[in-house]
């Protein structure tokens, strides 16, 4: 029996989490299974029992901020030595023991194959470091999906892991190597969690996965692709939205374009990234398509759904990039009309196959990423004016800050600002559209 008068003391869990959404998502499963083990969610990091930052090896510097935040950590450390401080993610996976020889503070570090172990390194059982890939499949070993906040219901949007890991290998990037090979999550996992997810109050789900698209597995009928998953969870009662992240052009399949003009649940908005309009800087990036290719397929979509918005990602400066490769990427740019894209300056990445090639100069790279800009933020401002005076779905996710204000997501992920005094969180509700601002809309609810 449990010590009434002297219940188990609270555990609290402090979370960091860096870059993709991928890893917002990987920061939740890791808080449920640390919920699972006592742990509660703590947003104050000096009320930490245990501080986890979950890292991201995308975007450039990752390790120096790793390593800047583990230094900001030392005084906290100190201070408390009883503190577990763990690092997780991509920057651990490539790191591994490194990590902990340049800070010993570090009391584990775990890739992203095997965070499900967390709670077991925690208490002792398992190393201290663990950046294998297991052969087990670790969504076997996490608990069900909770709230992070055991008082309430989940927020009304979440993400669902369905695919990780890549074998496209392309140039500049290190996910292949962080995140293995990749993996299907099966049929019934993936529908049995977006069901439990609906239950605890969801009602839009984000699909996931290094390459979103490109995932297959065995259903009833024989092989399934991400159209058919698609249109499977659009049976799902209750889940009124559905989106997905990130795609590569070479896998939208048939079926997953029809799937946008079948499936209503299925967002008017796609992310496709292209990194760039020269078909000899695509060779370069070993992205096995061509510029012509994409906007042929950019026509396909756009027929199966014309009101569908395009968003994308590029990198500027790549080795060997010309002023003439950079205008095809302008030209690109120019001929699809982006609702929105992020856009990089390249930098190189340690075990990359274009890690030691001869880099453009960073002045010129500068510049030709300025250009870029310009234009996109030109097209992003017209896709979102043109929204003034449509009425759009919005499914409000929280409180403004001014009385009777509530935020929520368009259909085409816009964040809309309304003055809906008896509107609640998780409502989708009309909204028409009356001002576009730099990165976000205002609307009044519709009648």
């Amino acid at each position: 029996m449990t010590d009434q008068a002297n219940p188990p003391a609270v555990k609290k869990l402090f979370i960091k989490t860096y870059g993709c959404q991928m890893n917002v998502y990987d920061s939740q499963r890791m808080a449920e299974a640390m919920g699972a083990d006592g742990y509660v969610l703590t947003e104050d990091q000096a009320d930490a029992d245990m501080v986890l930052l979950n890292t991201c090896h995308i975007r450039e510097k990752a390790a120096e901020k790793l390593y800047s935040d583990l230094g900001r950590l030392k005084p906290l450390k100190a201070e408390r030595p009883d503190l577990k401080i763990g690092v997780a993610g991509c920057v651990a996976q490539a790191e591994g023991e490194e990590i902990v020889r340049r800070m010993p503070l570090v009391d584990l570090v775990v890739g992203p194959q095997t965070y499900h172990r967390l709670p077991a390194m925690v208490r002792g059982e398992a190393p201290a470091i663990l950046t294998d890939f297991p052969p087990e499949d670790k969504f076997d070993h996490l608990p069900a999906r909770t709230s992070l906040n055991r008082a309430t219901r989940r927020a009304p949007a979440a993400f669902l892991t369905v695919q990780e890991g890549c074998d496209k290998f392309c140039a500049f990037c290190v996910v292949p190597y962080t995140r293995g090979a990749e993996v299907s999550r099966p049929v019934d996992r993936i529908l049995r969690e977006a069901r439990d997810l609906v239950d605890r109050g969801v009602r839009e789900i984000t699909l996931l996965g290094q390459n979103v698209n490109g995932w297959h597995g065995a259903g009833s009928g024989g092989e399934w692709g991400f159209g058919r998953l698609i249109r499977a969870l659009g049976g799902i009662e209750g889940l009124d939205r559905i989106r997905y992240t990130t795609s590569h052009p070479n896998d939208m399949a048939d079926d997953l374009i029809a799937a946008h003009r079948d499936v209503p649940q299925l967002m008017p908005y796609l992310h496709l990234p292209v990194q760039s309009g020269s078909d000899r800087i695509l060779r370069a990036m070993n992205r096995k398509h061509t510029a012509a290719g994409y906007l042929r397929l950019i026509d396909r979509i756009r027929e199966a759904r014309p009101d569908i918005m395009l968003t994308s990602d590029f990198i500027v400066g790549f080795p060997g990039e010309t002023d003439g490769d950079h205008q095809d990427t302008m030209r690109l740019v120019a001929e699809v009309g982006f609702g929105t894209a992020f856009s990089f300056k390249y930098s190189p990445r340690p075990g990359t196959p274009a890690h030691d090639r001869p880099e453009v100069d960073s002045r010129v790279a500068d510049q030709r990423l300025q250009e870029l800009q310009g234009l996109l933020t030109k097209q992003q401002k017209a896709a979102q004016e043109g929204m003034v005076g449509r009425a759009l779905g919005v499914l409000f996710e929280k409180p403004g800050r001014q009385a009777g204000q509530m935020i929520g997501k368009s259909d085409y992920l816009h964040s809309v600002f309304v003055d809906a005094p008896q509107a609640q969180v998780g409502d989708l509700v009309r909204v028409r559209i009356v001002e576009s601002a730099s990165n976000s809309l205002r609307g009044e609810l519709a009648a």
